[in-house]
């Protein structure tokens, strides 16, 4: 007859302790038996767990019921429920993985958050100074324009009769910062002697 063996998660599900304590203990040459298997990994022999110490099937804690107590209902607990302590560290790790993912989404979505307040205030801060650039732009086309309209010529006007009756036009104007003069080297009056 072969002797049982367990692999390192079935024997450490089995024993009630974690995997890394059946690996520490095997390392440590307390289970001697041990093979390694290429499918299922390392196997340890039932007898060698006992011989570590190992209690197999310990007695479970106050949450679930013990053995002898099934056994009063014509079965064993096992048999009936499967592997209950299984179960519950699938479970307890699926939770754990859970969480965690929940978590990372959770610091995720805060990170976007954050760096959508960021580049919000950069474009208002770019916003603000286009704003200011554009006023500063239209209050300088505006003076250019006036700067324009002051060295445009004057529209041409009709020239005007004689503003006092009985005189008579000249015809003649003088350039700015010049004195009429007249045939003889006299002065030009603009208006007649009465």
């Amino acid at each position: 007859m072969t002797r049982p063996m367990l692999n390192q998660r079935e024997a450490a599900a089995a024993c009630g302790v974690s995997r890394t304590t059946i690996r520490r203990r095997r390392e440590a040459g307390d289970l001697p038996g041990a093979v390694q298997d290429p499918v299922r990994g390392w196997l340890i022999p039932v007898p060698d767990l006992l011989t570590a110490g190992f209690r197999l099937n310990a007695p479970a804690g106050p949450d679930t019921p013990a053995a002898d107590s099934s056994a009063e209902h014509g079965g064993s607990y096992r048999e009936e429920h499967g592997d209950v302590q299984g179960d519950v560290a699938g479970l307890r790790a699926e939770l754990e993985r859970m969480r965690h993912e929940h978590a990372l989404a959770v610091a995720e979505a805060e990170h976007g958050r954050r760096l959508a307040e960021v580049e919000a205030g950069h474009l208002r801060e770019q916003l603000d100074a286009r704003a200011e650039q554009l006023a500063a732009q239209a209050a300088h086309i505006a003076d250019l324009q006036q700067t324009v309209r002051a060295l445009m010529p004057a529209p041409e006007r009709p020239e005007l009769g004689p503003a006092v009756p009985g005189q008579a036009p000249s015809g003649r104007h003088p350039a700015p910062g010049q004195e009429p003069e007249a045939a003889g080297g006299e002065r030009e009056r603009w208006w007649r002697r009465t």
